[in-house]
């Protein structure tokens, strides 16, 4: 991916086929579909690829154990389906993770021993694993750390593990071709109607604040939380179409959960599921599910959710982790369908909707990111159904997704470029493959593909996106980001003022991520 090479495109392109507004998991997943069926396809981002909900999931490809709960069987089923498809198309970033639901009561291994049966049973052929019922001894060698007292037992089952920042970068560059422009940083702000029809859209670069016009056959709107802000440029006065739902993780050390396996707590305070997962060698812990009257496009997790999260996971766990244990926290927002206020939005289906208005504006609304690539398909199939655009075949169910590498060596941290490891490793000097923290894995070198090969422009990108680095430890992360920032300014061609400001920045938002 080459930034300029994007924006030199849009000299030569009179027409696209179809602009995508918003780089998150349905956006780019729309890019990847569109490019691979022919169509001269523009991406723009407001911010960065991922910035929002995409980047600040469970890390879970699932379908939906409480989607199942609540009856929602259909979603379960495309939800499975589509769990299997990304397994097989990006091996070296999805793989079968094992859940333990520890029991408390006499029936609860039953119950949800068959609950799971039915789930293994809607998976087919594309199943990760076969779930049963364990012993409480067999449960406490799994999970060393889950709280004893009480304990009668277990269910284990399978689902699947991603990293999904890396995933974002990764459906960028599949969908990166000669007649595909990809841009973050680029904010729309007007759309261009011609006899109240939509024909392309107004926006801003936000990094050299040049204006553009661009046409195209087919807007599609994949802003997930702010869908409803693109709507209002080409409908003022439609009804609330979107209610927002903060979902909130914690990330803790390993030495909390101590298992290769995670811990699906079924039932919480307010009714939820909580999950206890290992990754990165950390722990996720969340979620909650808070109505949000607004959405921002840096959520900061609430006091409630965070006390919340330690007192239901505490419960579950023999070593109780303190609010000074945490690493780092984030808040995402879920893009839900508007109901009722009076409405939990734990009971709304995260089933997705494609909404086509008179203008011919297209909006996703809802979804999630297994689904990603179905989304994709129903919007495209969308476009197609107005006759704004050439009827061509879906090409994604059986592609491989950039990087694609069957054999992973999963405790490797350099496992998510996959094919593309030894060049991301080959740049630069030797010292450069040194990692500039104990703490996780970054080096120079990882800076600079970053820059070069994934568009990151800000201190942010490569820290949040291209590496997780302020996931997994929100101080750390603080204290390399002067060494970060001197390479970036190396490689960007900046200077001093441009190194201050940068970190500045950079200062003010990671205090999100601090509890």
């Amino acid at each position: 991916m080459n930034r300029s090479d994007s924006l030199d495109k849009l000299n030569k392109v009179s027409q696209w086929d179809i602009i995508i507004i918003g780089g998150g998991a349905s956006g780019l997943g729309i890019a990847v579909d569109a490019s691979k069926r022919g169509y001269r396809t523009l991406l723009l981002e407001k911010y960065d690829f991922g910035k929002g909900t995409s980047s600040r999931s469970t890390k879970l490809i699932h379908g939906g154990v409480r989607y199942l709960q609540n009856g929602d069987i259909t979603l379960v089923i495309e939800s499975l389906k589509e769990r299997g498809i990304l397994k097989r198309n990006a091996p070296h970033l999805v793989r079968d993770l094992s859940f333990v639901i520890p029991s408390y009561d006499w029936w609860s291994s039953p119950f949800y021993g068959i609950g799971m049966k039915v789930y293994d049973m809607m998976a087919g052929n594309l199943g990760l694993g076969k779930s049963i019922i364990i012993s409480k001894e067999e449960t406490i060698k799994l999970i060393p750390n889950v709280n004893k007292k009480g304990l009668k037992g277990g269910v284990i089952y399978h689902d699947g593990q991603f990293d999904d920042s890396r995933m974002a970068i990764t459906l960028a560059l599949s969908a990166d071709s000669k007649k595909t422009a990809l841009l973050n940083h680029c904010s729309v702000e007007k759309l261009i109607k011609d006899k109240d029809e939509v024909i392309g859209v107004e926006f801003k670069d936000t990094i050299s604040s040049k204006k553009y016009k661009v046409k195209s056959k087919v807007v599609i709107n994949a802003t997930g939380v702010f869908a409803e802000e693109i709507i209002r440029m080409d409908q003022p006065y439609i009804d609330k179409m979107i209610q927002p739902s903060q979902g909130v993780h914690i990330v803790l050390e390993k030495k909390f959960l101590k298992s290769k396996h995670a811990i699906l707590i079924p039932q919480t305070s307010d009714g939820r599921v909580l999950f206890a997962v290992p990754w990165k060698d950390y722990v996720v812990v969340g979620t909650t599910d808070t109505q949000i009257k607004n959405a921002t496009d840096e959520p900061k997790p609430l006091n409630e959710e965070i006390d919340f999260i330690l007192d239901n996971a505490s419960r579950y766990m023999t070593l109780k982790p303190k609010k000074s244990d945490i690493k780092s926290a984030f808040a995402g927002l879920r893009p839900l369908a508007a109901t009722s206020n009076k409405k939990s939005t734990k009971e709304v289906s995260r089933s997705h909707k494609i909404d086509i208005a008179p203008s011919g504006l297209i909006s996703v609304l809802g979804g999630k990111w297994t689904t990603y690539r179905k989304i994709a398909e129903d919007a495209i199939n969308a476009a197609i159904s107005i006759n704004r655009l050439k009827n061509k075949k879906c090409k994604t169910e059986k592609l491989k997704l950039a990087g694609y590498k069957k054999i992973v060596n999963w405790n490797d941290p350099m496992h998510v470029y996959g094919s593309q490891k030894k060049k991301v490793e080959s740049l630069g000097g030797v010292n450069d493959n040194k990692s500039l923290s104990n703490k996780f894995h970054i080096t120079n070198n990882i800076i600079e593909w970053s820059i070069i090969h994934e568009m990151a422009l800000k201190i942010e990108d490569v820290l949040a996106r291209r590496t997780r680095c302020i996931f997994l430890d929100a101080k750390e992360s603080k204290k390399i980001a002067p060494q970060v920032a001197k390479k970036m300014a190396k490689v960007l061609e900046k200077d001093q003022e441009w190194i201050d400001e940068e970190l500045k920045n950079f200062n003010k938002l990671i205090k999100n991520y601090m509890t």
